[in-house]
């Protein structure tokens, strides 16, 4: 088993950043995948960015050039950097990672930006 705990989540004007955290009950250097999806109130749970066996990086198109991963594997964890954040990016955001062949997810943080 692995558990996944995010943090960093909160309130954030238009325009303005956040950084999640989302930390690892074991090895991420392991992990075949790690990364973000988030779900906004009525819809359906959507990828934000994985890092794939630590070198391959994609993000969706909706957060390219705004949101940033990264992962720190002496701490097991993974970082998205939030920046030029939008209404539309209001959000559960939750941490997953790919290991030995299972899924894991997080509980999620709640990401919320006013206009």
């Amino acid at each position: 088993q692995v558990q996944l705990v995010e943090s960093g989540g909160g309130l954030v004007q238009a325009g303005g950043s956040l950084r999640l955290s989302c930390t690892s009950s074991k090895s991420i250097f392991a992990a075949s995948r790690v990364g973000w999806y988030r779900q906004a109130p009525g819809k359906q749970r959507e990828f934000v960015a994985v890092i794939i066996r630590g070198l391959l990086i994609n993000y969706a198109d909706s957060v390219k050039g705004r949101f940033t991963i990264s992962r720190d594997t002496t701490k097991n964890t993974v970082y998205l950097q939030m920046n030029s954040l939008a209404p539309e990016d209001t959000a559960i955001y939750y941490c997953y990672s790919e290991v030995s062949g299972g899924d894991y997810w997080g509980q999620g943080t709640q990401v919320t930006v006013s206009s």
